[in-house]
């Protein structure tokens, strides 16, 4: 007599095994029809499972994360069917969930097209009315590879060959349809329809680029059509925002094949970048840091030592020079602790915050290149504490307060917080890493951070803190990290003198906020579509006149509040006022400042923003004392409001 007990702790008592399906319906018809897949002692099921003793139970809908991606799972093969359906000899390989979607890889005698997309589309809705019920069933591993020979899925066959040989294999049809899979799946095609395929690309069997070509079908699927539109719509407001082509409108910098990952910076972009840049210096400094700048070249030894050579030699530019081989630098860490070690450390001297806005090269394949988002050349807004055991609490919640703070000015109020902990490959005994990970673990708690765990994405020195913020669109981003690291210090010899007259050694903090200034800056520019605040803006305001009769009037108005240390323009064309607002309009400007004969004669501007809003005439001091309130405050206090 099976005992289900359910997520509210009550229970159920049935006579003999009974299914999740006939659990749910137990409960009810709503939550019966909405059933997807079941948690059965913690382990996602199919709602056809037998649960023969006592067991928890959790039925799994569409509102749920595991639900959502049993849908994205199940439509993959609905996918996989309705392209067989279209073009039988299609062989089908892999078809992994993804991010907000799946793929599934195809061999096929000739590339697919967009019609192709529609027809598939097309048959997977009708696949979905006809409403398959989906079975699963199991078959010993030989004959499954016999099976799908038969049917001419050879890369199906190769995939189970590969599978030990005692093991049984797990099949899932739908009418006359199965294909190789653990599932969970959904009970029938009826419970799928909210999807949309988006576009074809090549891959390589098993990710070889020794292997065949194969084509692969990217699709996203949601629990309702209201989630599916939701989604798209994000997808068209983040075309809208893309950095690469905001960029370009704005003349804030662009790439060429001469320089692979590389930027070339505009002045209204250098300007922006300078901002960032004098903005983060000041913040440094208030927090106590020091500001250094170490070399790009360094001899391979140090590389060596440090354990980066072996761990990271791959994403290296190497350089040969006398004989010597260096490497351009990928990080900043080994160098750091170079100019640590240059005199005697006390523990009066810790912590010391060494700061630097590093320049860093990393060889990554042109094929994972985007726009100033991932880039091979790019500058780390980057600093290292040294530090006692003792400190490393107080330096955390420093950290930590200090971010949160920065990425508030920068227009971002939700920021996650995950620990990663003990990599694979990675240096350090295991009591090591128990020490650092207890370390990093306490400071969190005596801070009231709260985290996600991030298993195994610690770097090889030392687990770390990620930092995640989310943008206008809902889009979340990893920038800062904050690393606890006792290995690197003791392979490079860093030291001090403890209270006791001994010689100890370091912990060293790795830390950053932007991370890359290059992707920060492209975050910057999708999260406010160019729209930048008024302290970020290269250009704040644009001074312009209605005829030549206020020329002289607007250069000496210009020239006014430039010296009261704004960024502003001067558009003196011979073209209407109505062509110069909407230029700079869409420019992106955030004050347009217009001046007439009235204006010239008042000593006033009239001042409009960006967003069509007419705000009167103001006298330049007004505009000049305004425009400072709007930029000290970081846009909090805006002029318009």
């Amino acid at each position: 007599m099976p005992v289900i007990t359910l997520p509210d702790g009550s229970q159920r008592t049935y006579a003999e095994p009974v299914t999740v399906a006939q659990v749910a319906a137990d409960i009810g018809p709503g939550l019966a029809k909405a059933a997807l897949a079941g948690k059965v002692d913690g382990s996602l099921v199919d709602t056809s499972f037998l649960i023969e003793g006592d067991a928890t139970l959790a039925i799994v809908t569409g509102k749920d994360p595991e639900g959502l991606e049993v849908i994205r799972h199940s439509t993959a093969h609905l996918l996989a069917q309705a392209v067989q359906a279209v073009y039988p000899d299609a062989q089908v390989t892999i078809g992994p969930v993804i991010e907000n979607g799946f793929y599934y890889d195809f061999a096929f005698s000739r590339p697919f097209t967009p019609d192709d997309l529609e027809k598939f589309e097309a048959k997977m809705h009708e696949l979905v009315k006809v409403d398959l019920k989906v079975e699963r069933r199991v078959m010993p591993r030989d004959a499954a590879v016999e099976t799908f020979k038969k049917i001419g899925e050879h890369y199906k066959a190769q995939i189970i060959a590969s599978i030990p040989a005692n093991e049984d294999i797990s099949l899932y049809g739908q009418g006359d349809w199965f294909d190789l899979c653990r599932g969970p799946h959904v009970p029938g095609t009826g419970k799928l329809g909210a999807f949309k395929l988006m576009k074809v690309a090549g891959a390589y069997w098993r990710g070889d680029s020794n292997n065949e070509m194969l084509q692969r079908i990217y699709g996203t699927a949601w629990a309702s059509e209201k989630d599916l539109k939701a989604y798209l719509t994000r997808l068209e407001e983040a075309e809208k925002r893309d950095h690469r082509r905001v960029g370009r409108e704005l003349g804030l910098f662009h790439t060429q094949e001469e320089a692979v990952g590389s930027v070339f910076w505009h002045p209204k972009g250098w300007t922006l970048w300078c901002t960032i840049e004098q903005y983060m210096r000041e913040r440094l400094a208030e927090a106590g840091y020091v500001e250094v700048r170490t070399p790009q070249l360094v001899d391979r030894g140090l590389w060596e030592k440090s354990g980066h050579w072996e761990n990271y030699a791959p994403h290296m530019f190497i350089a040969e020079s006398e004989g010597r081989t260096l490497a351009v630098k990928p990080m900043n860490c080994p160098c750091h602790i170079q100019i640590y070690k240059v005199g005697t450390k006390s523990y009066r001297d810790l912590p010391l915050r060494m700061a630097e806005f590093g320049a860093c090269h990393r060889n990554e394949p042109s094929g994972a290149l985007h726009g100033i988002m991932r880039v091979r050349a790019f500058t780390q807004d980057d600093a290292h504490i040294f530090c006692t055991p003792e400190q490393v609490n107080a330096e955390t919640a420093k950290f930590v307060a200090l971010l949160k703070s920065v990425y508030s000015d920068f227009g971002f109020d939700e920021v996650e917080i995950k620990f990663s902990d003990r990599p694979p490959q990675r240096a350090g005994s295991d009591e090591t890493w128990d020490m650092a990970e207890k370390a990093l673990t306490d400071a969190c708690e005596a801070a009231g951070l709260k985290y996600t765990l991030n298993p195994g994405e610690g770097a090889f020195y030392g687990p770390k803190l990620e930092f995640v913020l989310r943008d206008a669109i809902g889009r979340d981003w990893q920038c800062g990290t904050f690393q606890l690291d006792p290995i690197l210090p003791v392979l490079l010899g860093a030291e001090y003198i403890g209270e006791d007259g001994a010689a100890h050694t370091p912990l060293m903090l790795h830390r950053a906020v932007l991370g890359s200034m290059e992707r920060f800056i492209g975050i910057l520019i999708e999260h406010h579509a160019g729209r930048f605040p008024t302290w970020l803006a290269p250009v704040q305001a644009v001074v312009m006149n209605i005829t030549d009769g206020q020329a002289e009037y607007c250069r000496k108005a210009a020239e006014f509040l430039k010296n009261q240390g704004l960024r502003v323009e001067l558009d003196l064309r011979n073209e209407k006022v109505g062509f110069k607002i909407r230029e700079h309009t869409l420019q992106r400007v955030p004050y347009l400042l217009v001046a007439g004969d009235r204006e010239s004669g008042s000593s006033t501007l009239a001042v409009r923003t960006r967003n069509g809003k007419d705000l009167g005439a103001m006298s330049l001091e007004t505009i000049a004392a305004k425009l400072a309130d709007e930029v000290a405050s970081r846009g909090r206090n805006i002029l318009e409001v």
